[in-house]
């Protein structure tokens, strides 16, 4: 019978992540101070990020960063998950080449945003923190954060996009249920989000703006810390454990791709997946392609341009250089929250220019 799955034992889930911007001839442009201009130091990111993080974000030297043994023993309640031959696609699409899919939806809360919210949960406990804030748009990464805060310990504080808090009420449900508090953005509990609807009374929200009042929150909460799910260099990090898999089971299979191709929101899913397989493109001359597919209601890589731009709707993060259709961004209120973010992370921003993908 024909092999369908691919699954690595639990002894060779990756004992490392791969940062792919020590191997990048051209490295990333740096962020900015806002207040000052200059570019961000580890300590400009400290008042927001667990230290270990906000280190890593930075961390232009080292290609191999050690996954603590604590998130490893965590990554084995669902990994490794599934190399999946997409033998019936092929069949329906009467095509030669050879499908894969990586199923990161057998994760406890279905989808690939847990690999880097236990990283980031259990970098914050070691450091004393209690509280950790967050924005999610469709709920995935909520969902993800608020299961973590829970293995860890943590009170966790999540700012849903409003129109997903309506559209999708299981998604609050899962955040509730591990204990997280859970508000529609924009709304009347910070400052950013006041100002949002004083100016416009029905915004029925944005990643941007749920940002805004997440980061707002973290810095007015004693002990707190600011995580989040997509686009900064440290999420992305984190999510090639998907990737550096995908390789040994596309070993398992006897190929290599030709292809990659991973969705697009900020930029975490698809590094994860494809920078394992970049780093061989760079370093040994392998010409596969890498294609991130994005949705066309925000078509930041496309149509956007390549400037430095806050993260939120508000300016209170770092000014980032990326492909970015503008923090003032409202997408359409359609039900792919997560997919609508404004900007590309500066890793893939970086890799775009360079026409990497």
């Amino acid at each position: 019978m024909r092999q369908k799955r691919f699954i690595l034992p639990e002894n060779e889930i990756p004992t490392q992540w791969y940062n792919i911007q020590a191997d990048m001839s051209v490295k990333p442009m740096p962020m900015l101070n806002p207040k000052t201009g200059e570019p961000v130091k580890p300590e400009d990111l400290y008042e927001l990020f667990s230290r270990e993080a906000s280190q890593q974000e930075l961390n232009m030297t080292d290609a191999w960063i050690d996954i603590p043994e604590r998130v490893r023993e965590m990554y084995t309640y669902y990994r490794s998950t599934p190399l999946v031959r997409a033998y019936g696609l092929e069949k329906a699409l009467g095509t030669p080449a050879h499908i894969y899919f990586k199923n990161e939806s057998v994760s406890p809360i279905g989808s690939h945003k847990l690999n880097s919210a236990l990283a980031q949960a259990y970098y914050c406990k070691q450091e004393g923190v209690t509280n950790i804030t967050t924005e999610t748009g469709a709920g995935q990464w909520g969902a993800a954060l608020s299961y973590a805060a829970k293995v860890f310990g943590l009170e966790a504080a999540v700012y849903q996009v409003k129109v997903s808090y309506e559209q999708k009420p299981y998604r609050r449900s899962i955040m509730q249920t591990f204990g997280a508090q859970v508000t529609p953005s924009p709304s009347m509990s910070t400052r950013a989000g006041k100002d949002i609807l004083t100016k416009y009374p029905n915004h029925q929200g944005s990643l941007g703006t749920a940002i805004s009042e997440a980061v707002e929150l973290a810095r007015m909460t004693p002990n707190c810390k600011y995580t989040l799910g997509s686009v900064m260099g440290h999420v992305t990090l984190h999510q090639t454990v998907i990737g550096l898999e995908a390789e040994k089971q596309m070993q398992m299979a006897g190929e290599y791709p030709d292809v990659v191709v991973a969705c697009f929101g900020g930029g975490s899913n698809f590094g994860g997946l494809a920078f394992p397989f970049m780093r061989h493109n760079i370093k040994d001359g392998k010409t596969t392609r890498f294609v991130a597919a994005e949705p066309a209601s925000c078509p930041k890589l496309t149509r956007g341009e390549f400037h430095y731009d806050y993260g939120d709707e508000s300016g209170y993060t770092p000014l980032i250089p990326m492909f970015t259709l503008g923090h003032n961004f409202r997408p359409a209120n359609i039900h792919a929250g997560g997919l609508r973010y404004h900007g590309a992370g500066l890793v893939v921003s970086q890799l775009l220019k360079d026409k990497m993908m």
